[in-house]
């Protein structure tokens, strides 16, 4: 079997050194849309060097490394083909604001590997420290199709649902046509996102927009629409990608603050919901839970 689960899940954590300063950070937030308008203060605290907010989600692209799910492919145990993976979801877990510059040491490793039956299921997790202690733990679903139905563990299936009653806020934001041209200038070079021949063969009508962009456009709608544009509120942040999104469409983010799917009180969360307006709603980003103080 390609993959070796035991093994994966045996390997000693790969050790590592990044570093970002505020340009990277500022080409972050521009990749994500942040700068319109240009000269509104709530956006200049992501598009000026003086006084720079760093979004979380940023922690998804530190040190313009290989996103997590690439990494993942490299590790022990793991020998796939790239054609059959899938980034299926991406969580963050924030211990303290993050610095607009820095240097910081990451320890990455197989967390967890689970069997769908007809897919597998890698857990990649990344733990981030600088030398003042813990910056954030990163973790990368990679989806692997034809994997899966060796008898393992399926692991957590539960999903999360959407309140039953409308939503306290919805926004939408548009997507530039040359968004993922942009944003993969942050590290992410997948031809998928920029190349209509590549995108063809991968079986879209052109390229697609990179998950983890919507990611944190999202987070980004709800810090600045429900958290008073304060990033150091973000304590956590999960999504399950639900669905692709074409650059030049429009998302419709809707947001219910401090319920439970159930409709119980649970402070400190928002549960949101994303979808592609152009195609009737199209899931783009399901289960998706921001964690607050």
């Amino acid at each position: 079997m390609p993959i070796d689960a035991a093994k994966a899940l045996a390997a000693e954590p790969r050790t590592g050194e990044i570093s970002w300063g505020r340009k990277d950070v500022q080409l972050y937030h521009l990749g994500i849309g942040a700068g319109i308008p240009a000269t509104d203060p709530g956006e200049l605290r992501y598009t000026l060097e003086s006084g720079l907010h760093v979004l979380p989600s940023f922690a998804t692209v530190a040190g313009a490394g290989s996103p997590g799910v690439i990494a993942g492919l490299s590790m022990p145990g793991v020998d796939v083909d790239l054609a059959r993976v899938l980034h299926g979801g991406q969580s963050l877990t924030l211990y303290r604001p993050l610095p607009a510059e820095g240097t910081a040491t990451t320890a990455s490793r197989i967390a967890a590997v689970h069997d769908k039956g007809k897919a597998a299921v890698l857990v990649m997790r990344t733990d981030v420290a600088d030398a003042d202690g813990p910056l954030w733990t990163s973790d990368a679903q990679i989806y692997v199709r034809g994997e899966g139905g060796w008898g393992g563990d399926r692991g957590p299936s539960a999903r999360r649902k959407t309140p039953a009653r409308p939503p306290d806020r919805t926004v939408e934001r548009t997507i530039r046509e040359d968004q993922a041209l942009l944003y993969r200038l942050s590290g992410d070079w997948n031809p998928l996102h920029a190349d209509p021949g590549f995108a063809k063969l991968a079986g879209f009508e052109r390229p697609i927009l990179h998950g983890l962009c919507t990611y944190g456009m999202t987070l980004k709608a709800v810090v600045d629409t429900l958290l008073g544009g304060d990033v150091a509120r973000v304590r956590g942040y999960a999504t399950r990608f639900a669905g692709i999104v074409y650059p030049g469409e429009t998302l419709r983010i809707r947001m219910w603050r401090g319920h439970s799917g159930d409709g119980g009180a649970d402070g400190g969360e928002v549960r949101v919901a994303v979808s592609a307006v152009e195609r009737d709603d199209a899931p783009v980003l399901a289960d998706t839970v921001v964690t607050h103080s």
